[in-house]
């Protein structure tokens, strides 16, 4: 079983990533074993996962959620999904 999952940072910020064991991957987040965007913003708190049969299902997850604007994420972890509807595509759906 695979994981998509978004923490929150201590600077209020959130990260979302992907993973095949979320137990074991939030442990590496706590302690700043993952370089790069948590390390720097400990601690972290688990805000939401969700499960997915594959890494492939997993990974369309976590890339089409980064795209998202804050408030479309955070809808999405209230279960708000009229929200999520009402806020459209993303940050980037009125380039076009």
């Amino acid at each position: 079983m695979f994981s998509v999952y978004i923490l929150k940072c201590a600077d209020g910020s959130y990260y979302t990533g992907h993973t095949d064991n979320l137990e074991h991957r939030l442990g590496q987040h706590h302690i700043g074993a993952c370089d790069g965007y948590t390390a720097q913003r400990l601690p972290v708190e688990l805000a939401w996962s969700q499960e997915c049969t594959t890494r492939e299902e997993a990974l369309v997850a976590e890339q089409r959620i980064k795209g998202w604007s804050r408030a479309k994420k955070e809808a999405m972890m209230r279960g708000d999904w009229a929200d999520v509807n009402r806020l459209g595509r993303g940050k980037h759906s009125h380039q076009r």
